[in-house]
Order: structure tokens, then C-alpha cells, then sequence
């Protein structure tokens, strides 16, 4: 008989699977429950989107392209970046079309960290970064933000978490599962701690499309900083296409071309008929952009304003889709709040854990979803909460 736990890869057997994955199952195995739990857009990926798919399968274009994607997507990538958020990248050496923001993020932390490396990661944050970085052979060094900074990365936190060994910091903003962004004016400290050391930056600008009042910052844009800044985003969010997994990568030549060999070797390159879709949005795809984003305010709005009118203190969220309401007042770990919720009235969250050890206390909602959806949760909800008070 062959003894597994020798076979098995140490880093790999020592990951602990997603803490998310746990009420997905829950919900397969249940019926009529209403889920808030699921980051993906309840939009269905615009018909003119689609149809540049379609079209790229009828015309057979169905063979390999460049490691790097499309030269015209990389183009179009360029200009859409440099259009909406003045960041400026070679589409020839220095942007990579990925399978997902995921692939992206992946390379990046593969290409910059080695064994004993240290990697500051604010938390909560999104579930894949720490498993990542141990894949890769570092240490991940966790900076648990703070509800009353409004969980944003403070100047004094990143400082005092700086060692002779960190060679990289995430930055996950705009913030799944918070919905907390930085702003330039807070960015700028972070900045500041940054020049003059060998100190990289991964800033993770899947949501930086669904900013609510003000408009998303790059880190990448301010002074000394391009240099040493990957840009990890993609298509999923802003466009409803999940589904389609198709992403990219931004990053100065020097790095990109280490990400580019790495990618090579483990993927060759998106699919092509994604990458025929995705042009398509780049350059037609503004305006989905504009109507999705007012949708998902106005659901914003609603929800916080429903979730504190039944009980639940909820930091206003600034970007993303998510809400990340405090439910520490009922004598429950979050863990225990989620499931008594689903299984006593069929609701379905996220606990806080599931996003790193400090979001203990927290639950994570999403507001991807229609307002009839979201208005019957919270109906259900509140009767939880008047019966748990």
C-alpha cells in the first residue's frame, strides 16, 4: 500500500484548503437556500462580448497565439489602462494575458519570491495570496488591518512589519472581502516607506473598476513606484465574465519577462477565443462598465443601510461588491453564525475567517445579486437576528 503522506509534496499537504469552499459545499448539499455568498456579477457577460467569442470560433480562429496573448489585446490593454487609470506599459515586453486575475497574481508571487523570502499581506484579504506565497517558499508576514482604520494598510503597520528579508507587499485594493480602498493620499505614505528599498509591490486591481465616489488609484502611479509595482487584474469582475478566465498582468520588463518563462511552462497561453472576447471589452465595453457599477451602488447602498436598520454595525464599503458587517454581539464565532444562519433559516454567508484570522467577528456578504434576492435574505436575517439578540 502507498503511503500518501510521503508521496505528497510537504508545501502542498500542509495547505489548508479555502475557507470559502466549506458553505459551497454546504449549498450543493441544501435546497432553497439564498446565497450571498458568491463573488461573481449576476450580469450576464454583455451580448456584444459574447458575440466577439462566437465570432472568433466561427472564423476558426482556434490555434495557439503568443505566450503573452494577442498583440492586439495586449495593445488594447495598454490604452484601456493608460485611458482609465494613466498607467502607461509596453504592450511587446511588459503585459501578459493570464488564465484569471488568478494565473496573474500566481506568476507574480512565483517570478519575485524564493524560500525564506518574507511577504506583507494586509488581511482580510482574498483567500489565495498566503497559500501562494508558501507554494513559492516563503513566509507569509500578516498585517491584520483594523476596522477602525477602516481596514485599510497604515504607514505605521507596513513599518514596524519590515524585515532585512521582506521582498514583497500585496496589496489587495480595492479589498475583497472589506470593500476598503486606498486612496492616493494613503497610498503615498505607503510610498514613501517603499523608495529607496528592493522592496516589490503586487497590487491585486481586479475590483478597481467598481469604486463608488471617488475613482481608483494605482499605486504604480505615484513617484518611484512603476519600477517596482505588478499589476495583477483582469476581465471577471468589470465585465461579468467569470466564467471566461481570462486576465493580465502588468509589470516592468525586467519582471515580466521572468513571469512571461513561468507561464510559458505552465499554461502556454489563454484561450484564444477569450482573448478575442476580452478585446472586444476592452474597447467596446466602457459603458457595461458604467451601468453594472450603478447597479451594484444602488445594492450597496441598500444593503448597508438594511444591515444596520436590523442590527448588524457595517463598515460602509468603498469599492468591490462585498459588505463585511461586524456580527461579534451575538455570542458566536463567525463560523457559528454562518452556518446556525444557514441551517435555521437557509441563508448562506461567509464567515470573516475564511479571509485570514482577524476577520474573526466579521461576515462577508456579497451584493452581486439582485435586489429581490438581497431584500428576501435580509428578510430572513433579521428574523435570525431578532431570535439570537
Amino acid at each position: 500500500m502507498i503511503d500518501y503522506t510521503k508521496l505528497v509534496a510537504s508545501t502542498a499537504r500542509n495547505i489548508k484548503p479555502s475557507g470559502i469552499r466549506k458553505f459551497f459545499d454546504m449549498l450543493n448539499e441544501m435546497k432553497d437556500v439564498i446565497s450571498l455568498t458568491v463573488g461573481q456579477p449576476d450580469f450576464e457577460t454583455p451580448w456584444h462580448i459574447r458575440e466577439a467569442g462566437i465570432e472568433s470560433l466561427e472564423k476558426g480562429k482556434t490555434y495557439y497565439t503568443s505566450n503573452s496573448g494577442t498583440i492586439e489585446l495586449r495593445e488594447a490593454i495598454s490604452d484601456y489602462l493608460n485611458r482609465r487609470f494613466s498607467l502607461k506599459y509596453d504592450p511587446a515586453k511588459e503585459i501578459i494575458v493570464t488564465v484569471g486575475g488568478s494565473e496573474a497574481i500566481d506568476i507574480a508571487i512565483r517570478a519575485l519570491v524564493g524560500p525564506g523570502d518574507e511577504v506583507i499581506i494586509p488581511m482580510p484579504a482574498f483567500v489565495c495570496y498566503e497559500p501562494l506565497v508558501q507554494l513559492a517558499g516563503g513566509k507569509p508576514v500578516i498585517i491584520n488591518t483594523k476596522e477602525e482604520n477602516k481596514f485599510k494598510l497604515t504607514p505605521e503597520e507596513l513599518k514596524a512589519a519590515i524585515t532585512p528579508k521582506t521582498k514583497l507587499l500585496i496589496l489587495p485594493y480595492p479589498n475583497n472581502p472589506t470593500g476598503a480602498i486606498m486612496t492616493k493620499e494613503e497610498l503615498e505614505p505607503i510610498a514613501e516607506i517603499l523608495r529607496g528599498t528592493d522592496i516589490a509591490v503586487l497590487s491585486d486591481e481586479i475590483y478597481s473598476e467598481l469604486t463608488y465616489g471617488r475613482k481608483h488609484v494605482s499605486i504604480a502611479t505615484l513617484d518611484g513606484m512603476h519600477e517596482r509595482t505588478v499589476i495583477a487584474s483582469g476581465f471577471s469582475k468589470a465585465y461579468a465574465m467569470t466564467g471566461w478566465r481570462i486576465g493580465y498582468v502588468c509589470a516592468p520588463r525586467e519582471i515580466a519577462e521572468h513571469m512571461l518563462k513561468i507561464h510559458q511552462f505552465a499554461i502556454m497561453c489563454a484561450p484564444t477565443t477569450c482573448q478575442y472576447a476580452a478585446l472586444e471589452a476592452m474597447i467596446n465595453g466602457d459603458e457595461d462598465i458604467e451601468y453594472m457599477k450603478g447597479e451594484y451602488d444602488r445594492r450597496r447602498r441598500f444593503i448597508v443601510k438594511s444591515l444596520r436598520e436590523i442590527g448588524l454595525d457595517c463598515f460602509e464599503p468603498e469599492g468591490a461588491f462585498y459588505v463585511f458587517p461586524n456580527i461579534s454581539g451575538f455570542g458566536m464565532t463567525s463560523e457559528e453564525f454562518a452556518e446556525r444562519l444557514i441551517f435555521e433559516k437557509g441563508v448562506a454567508i461567509v464567515p470573516g475567517t475564511a479571509f485570514g484570522a482577524c476577520g474573526e467577528g466579521n461576515a462577508r456578504i456579497s451584493y452581486a445579486y439582485s435586489v429581490k434576492h438581497i431584500t428576501r435574505a435580509l428578510e430572513l436575517m433579521d428574523e435570525f437576528i431578532r431570535e439570537h439578540r
